[in-house]
């Protein structure tokens, strides 16, 4: 894995923990994720036109369908994990389909990107995902709707493995420019969200009017944290990537940990050790 790869991905991990320690902060609903994407369409729009105008990328019928089919994958991955969430147990849900979205991920681009795996790649891999199962909690024996949770977790990491090689296949191979690709999607979110946030006028003004610097900077971080990813995939393998993106889990735990007092530092900290082993063995692959 590349210095400026990893530096990509890095940063897209720091965007990631920004966007969701803030998300965490308002505590809001669906309705914050359509503010927040519909804001991001407003404020990407000036630099997607210019990728448009200057690039001129070539966008035909194969293009458009996979521009489209990474919307639609984002999507489902959403309205799953928010309805995975309301049926299943958190505890159960967002570890599993944090395990098994890397690892379906590197398994999708050794089948169909043609992508192959050396032992460090696979130690430094399994250190980062066992590290952010445990940081995240574990496979807790205790949830109340046990089938359910493991049901949605793995569709939810599923998706994640889908979407992660399908993108990676748009940009790496079809030249559909990183930006192009996410801001699809944002419109996407913005379109299917839109009937939701018409029965929620009131606290959607209610999130501008308190939290309107956090929502901002939501905006600007959800989307460049995964351009970040896109531009790093468009020369560094999924193989590399998938894992080592995982290291955002670690920062927004650590983020939350201080920042907002939720205790278990000492515990989360061997963790994290663990995850940055990980990610030390993927860079010197």
């Amino acid at each position: 894995m590349t210095l400026f790869g990893l530096a990509l991905v890095l940063a897209a991990a720091c965007c990631h923990a920004t966007w969701n320690f803030f998300v965490k902060r308002i505590n809001g609903g669906p309705e914050l994720v359509w503010l927040f994407s519909v804001i991001s369409v407003v404020i990407y729009l000036p630099v997607a036109l210019f990728i448009l105008i200057t690039e001129r990328p070539v966008l035909g019928l194969f293009e458009f369908a996979f521009v489209a089919g990474s919307a639609v994958l984002h999507l489902g991955y959403f309205l799953l994990l928010q309805q995975g969430y309301r049926k299943g147990d958190l505890s159960l849900v967002y570890p599993t389909a944090r395990a098994t979205g890397p690892c379906l991920s590197t398994a999708f681009a050794v089948i169909f990107l043609g992508e192959y795996l050396t032992l460090q790649i696979i130690a430094g891999g399994l250190a980062i995902i066992v590290g952010v199962v445990c940081l995240t909690g574990g496979f807790r024996r205790d949830a109340r709707h046990l089938s359910a949770s493991l049901l949605f977790g793995l569709a939810a990491g599923t998706l994640i493995g889908s979407y992660t090689v399908w993108d990676a296949y748009a940009v790496s191979v079809l030249l559909v420019p990183p930006l192009i690709l996410d801001y699809v999607s944002s419109i996407g979110r913005a379109l299917l969200l839109a009937p939701y946030a018409v029965k929620r006028r009131k606290a959607i003004a209610g999130h501008w009017r308190r939290h309107r610097l956090a929502v901002i900077c939501i905006a600007v971080f959800n989307p460049l944290a995964y351009i970040l990813v896109l531009y790093a995939m468009t020369f560094t393998p999924v193989v590399y990537v998938a894992p080592a993106r995982e290291v955002s889990v670690l920062i927004t735990v650590l983020m939350g940990t201080i920042l907002l007092g939720e205790g278990e530092l000492r515990q989360r900290m061997v963790w994290a050790t663990l995850i940055l082993a990980g990610m030390a063995i993927l860079a010197t692959g």
